[in-house]
């Protein structure tokens, strides 16, 4: 199955559907288990190996997109009606790295959960992407992703636009199937609400980037990427 690289420029997010299943899917249930919290960084283990490691189905798939693509940050969430929480329309606009390094062009310097955190240039952002892996159905009656499409071709958006960028888009509401996964470009403007219903509307989040960052900077999940993957990223 090839994804259609198209779409993904043309509209902010491509679709594959029933992506994931059997052995994989049941890898990274195991790894999404984050105990009680909405959500939380993940880090390289044997099932995250095995379901998105350099040999697996989604990265052959992501780097359909890509060439050369590679996993930059790792993310499980989980809301319920127990945890629940809505996002506001915006875009991903910050990356995840080893070390604070003041580099011209990288901004807004913070730190979340021991991980230094920084919006770089926008160049960077265009080219980057997110997978979203279902691990329970979505729809908008469990607070699904609502994408605004096309909402990429603006470039960075200041705050005080997103709404009116927003209101003028196409809104497509994320239904999807366990084992759909939804590609993203990363300035892709989206949103969420609460949940209404009860059990667990699970996701795994995977940030792709093909290129490396420039001296001294390091993705915060590369070196950790280049042992337990075994690969030259």
């Amino acid at each position: 199955m090839k994804v259609e690289t198209s779409i993904l420029e043309d509209q902010g997010r491509v679709w594959v559907r029933g992506a994931m299943e059997g052995e994989d899917l049941a890898a990274l249930d195991r790894a999404c288990e984050i105990g009680a919290v909405p959500g939380g960084r993940l880090e390289w283990n044997a099932d995250l190996i095995a379901a998105a490691g350099v040999e697996s189905r989604l990265t052959r798939l992501a780097r359909d997109l890509v060439p050369g693509a590679f996993p930059v940050r790792i993310l499980a969430f989980n809301k319920t009606s127990d945890m629940n929480w809505s996002v506001p329309w915006h875009q991903d606009r910050v990356i995840a790295v080893k070390e604070r390094h003041e580099l011209e062009g990288y901004c807004a310097w913070t730190r979340k959960s021991g991980i230094w955190h920084v919006e770089p240039p926008v160049e960077l952002l265009e080219e980057m992407f997110f997978a979203r892996i279902h691990l329970d159905d979505s729809d908008g009656s469990n607070g699904c992703l609502q994408v605004g499409l096309c909402t990429h071709n603006f470039g960075r958006i200041p705050a005080k636009d997103v709404r009116e960028v927003a209101e003028k888009a196409e809104v497509e509401d994320s239904v999807a199937k366990r084992g759909d996964v939804l590609f993203v470009k990363a300035l892709t403007l989206h949103r969420s609400s609460p949940s209404a219903k009860t059990g667990n509307r699970r996701t795994l989040r995977i940030d792709y980037s093909a290129r490396p960052l420039p001296a001294p900077l390091k993705w915060a999940l590369l070196e950790q990427t280049r042992t337990d993957m075994g690969t030259d990223f």
